[in-house]
C-alpha cells in the first residue's frame, strides 16, 4: 500500500467519525433545574420582625415550610427540591431567632410571635403570585403553623399539614383542609405517647381532614431520616396536590 493510500484511507476513516463534543443536557432540563435553586428572601411578619427564608421554585401553587425546634429553613433542602420538582413554588423559612432571622419585637419565649412568623409567610406568597398556599410544619413549627391558620382571614391558607406538632388550645378553629401525621411511638417529653394528645387534636379540628400514623418512633422531620421517609414525601405530596 503507498503512503498516498494510506493517508487516503486514514483522512476518510477520520471524516467518518462524529466530532467529540462536551455532553449538555436539553436546554428545556437545564431551566427546570435552575428553576429549583434556592434564593434568598426576606418579609416582614405582621409585628415588623424581619424573616430570612429560601424560595425556590415556580408556579401559582405554593408551600410554605415552617422547621421544628432543633432545625432550620436549610433542614427542608431535600424536601423543598422535591416540592419544586413537583410544581410547588416553596418558601422554606428561618423563625425568629433562629438561623439568619433574629429575635423578633417584644420576644419573651421560644414561641413567642412565630405564628406571625408563618402568617407573614402566607401573605407574602400571596402578595408575590400565590394563587394556593399549603403549609408543612413539623412540630413546633407545626404549632406556629396551626396558630397561623387560627389567626388568617378566610382563604388565606387552602391547606395545612401538621406533623407530629406541638398542640393548640383551639384546635377546632383550625381552617382550611388538614392533614394530621405522626409516627405511632413517637414519645413526648414525659415519656407519654405523643400520639394519644395529637389524636385529640385532630378529633378536635373541623372537617375536611386527614389522619396518618406512620411505624416508628421518630419525631416530626426526624422520620424523613427513617425507612418511613419516602412515604411520609408521598402523602404530603398526594395531600398538597
Amino acid at each position: 500500500m503507498t503512503r498516498l493510500v494510506l493517508f487516503v484511507l486514514v483522512m476518510t476513516i477520520l471524516a467518518c467519525q462524529e466530532p467529540k463534543s462536551e455532553r449538555r443536557e436539553p436546554a428545556a432540563s437545564r431551566v427546570a433545574e435552575k428553576g429549583l435553586e434556592a434564593k434568598a428572601v426576606t418579609y416582614r411578619a405582621p409585628d415588623g420582625g424581619e424573616i430570612h427564608a429560601d424560595e425556590s421554585g415556580e408556579g401559582e401553587r405554593s408551600v410554605l415550610l415552617a422547621h421544628g425546634g432543633r432545625f432550620d429553613k436549610e433542614s427542608w433542602s431535600e424536601q423543598a427540591r422535591a416540592l419544586a420538582k413537583a410544581g410547588f413554588r416553596v418558601l422554606a423559612i428561618d423563625f425568629r431567632g433562629y438561623g439568619q432571622s433574629k429575635p423578633g419585637p417584644g420576644a419573651t419565649d421560644r414561641y413567642a410571635g412565630l405564628y406571625l412568623d408563618v402568617l407573614g409567610g402566607i401573605r407574602y406568597l400571596r402578595e408575590t403570585g400565590a394563587k394556593e398556599v399549603s403549609v408543612v410544619g413539623g412540630s413546633m413549627g407545626g404549632w406556629a403553623a396551626a396558630e397561623a391558620s387560627i389567626a388568617s382571614e378566610p382563604g388565606e391558607l387552602d391547606r395545612l399539614v401538621l406533623l407530629a406538632s406541638s398542640p393548640v388550645d383551639s384546635p377546632e378553629k383550625l381552617k382550611g383542609k388538614k392533614l394530621f401525621l405522626i409516627a405511632r411511638d413517637d414519645p413526648s417529653a414525659d415519656g407519654t405517647p405523643r400520639l394519644l394528645r395529637f389524636q385529640d387534636q385532630y378529633e378536635r379540628a373541623p372537617e375536611p381532614k386527614e389522619l396518618v400514623i406512620l411505624d416508628g418512633a421518630a419525631h416530626a422531620q426526624h422520620i424523613f431520616g427513617t425507612d418511613q421517609g419516602e412515604r411520609l414525601m408521598q402523602e404530603i405530596l398526594r395531600f398538597l396536590k
